[in-house]
């Protein structure tokens, strides 16, 4: 039920996008994957088991997440969860079982981890076109193929011989043998897009769309970190997954309103502002009424996110954590040591 409301409103949000939200009148869907921690339990164990790394008693189950979501309103379309390791659960297994959400007519923004042949396969069989960064695996000879523009060119790629794991033998038999893709340099990186004409879609207008695909990774932060989801608190698999599926897409649903109401970008607006704006309001009992909540979407609307294009930051920590000794055996052999 829980997971038929989160797609619902999924659904809604994305239903009610205006078309300046949209890419060329197309809707535009990001995919991402992460993992996420949750209590020590028998439980929590059995499905998602903590990494082979660890000791007994020492580590936390640890389960991987996809989620998709929309570009144009920032809500999340669907999720599946996962254990972080074994058969049937990588990102593409798990991105897989949600591509009945991406609709005839769509637009995928990926990192290079999606670059796949039979992604692309699977999303051209919906209907649906993709935006990749180059797989770095994949070399790329603009000397072939047929030439678009400067460093920009149409290839053909070859079905590979060797079936995912994750796919069943009857699809991957139903794969065309070979791929007609589009590779563009920009930048400093190598794009990949089943958008083949370069007067519908130049070189910069990929690279402006795929720029916007950072704003999975910002949305992502919003669920990890300002709704404090990373670490779950849930004893069992069942609530754990319900506490990922609630919550985000209400306060997206109000930032949507507030975003109609003053004519900008759901982008714009700070996610953290309105669900501490919410928070407050629902606490405080505050009333319902239509003018009341027209007042709480004006609110929601006078803080704006900073615009800040090609911001680079390096992935380091900061803070030094202190000098505690680490945890190297179960806890209740460690207290017993104590007493």
């Amino acid at each position: 039920m829980v997971q038929a409301l989160l797609r619902h409103t999924g659904t809604l949000l994305a239903s009610q996008a205006l078309d300046a939200w949209r890419w060329h009148g197309r809707a535009v869907k990001l995919v991402v994957g992460t993992t996420v921690t949750m209590p020590d339990t028998a439980e929590n164990q059995a499905c998602y088991p903590q990494s082979r790394t660890q000791k007994p008693g020492l580590g936390f189950p640890i389960s991987r997440v996809v989620v998709l979501m929309c570009l144009g309103t920032g809500a999340v379309l669907d999720t599946a969860m996962g254990p972080h390791a074994g058969k049937q659960s990588s990102e593409h297994a798990l991105f897989h079982s949600l591509l009945s959400s991406v609709v005839d007519g769509a637009v995928l923004l990926a990192d290079r981890h999606y670059c796949s042949y039979v992604m692309i396969a699977l999303l051209q069989a919906r209907g649906a076109d993709g935006v990749f960064q180059q797989h770095q695996r994949r070399r790329t000879d603009f000397r072939t193929g047929q030439r678009l523009g400067l460093l920009d060119h149409a290839v053909v790629w070859n079905k590979p011989k060797v079936k995912p794991e994750w796919l069943s033998q009857e699809g991957f038999e139903v794969i065309p043998k070979t791929l007609r893709v589009r590779e563009t340099h920009v930048g400093n990186k190598v794009l990949v897009s089943t958008l083949l004409s370069s007067t519908q879609a130049s070189a910069q207008e990929l690279k402006k769309l795929y720029a916007q695909r950072w704003n999975v990774e910002l949305n992502l932060r919003h669920i990890k970190t300002t709704l404090g989801l990373e670490k779950m608190t849930c004893k069992t698999p069942a609530m754990n997954e319900k506490q990922w599926w609630v919550g985000y897409n209400l306060i997206r649903l109000l930032m949507l309103r507030s975003a109609k109401l003053v004519d900008v970008l759901p982008q714009q607006l700070s996610f953290k502002h309105s669900l501490q704006l919410w928070l407050a309001w629902s606490q405080r009992g505050m009333p319902s009424d239509e003018t009341q909540i027209q007042y709480l979407l004006v609110l929601m609307a006078q803080k704006r996110v900073g615009q800040r294009p090609g911001r680079i930051e390096p992935r380091i920590v900061n803070r030094r954590p202190k000098t505690f000794p680490l945890l190297t055996q179960p806890r209740s052999i460690a207290r017993e040591k104590v007493r």
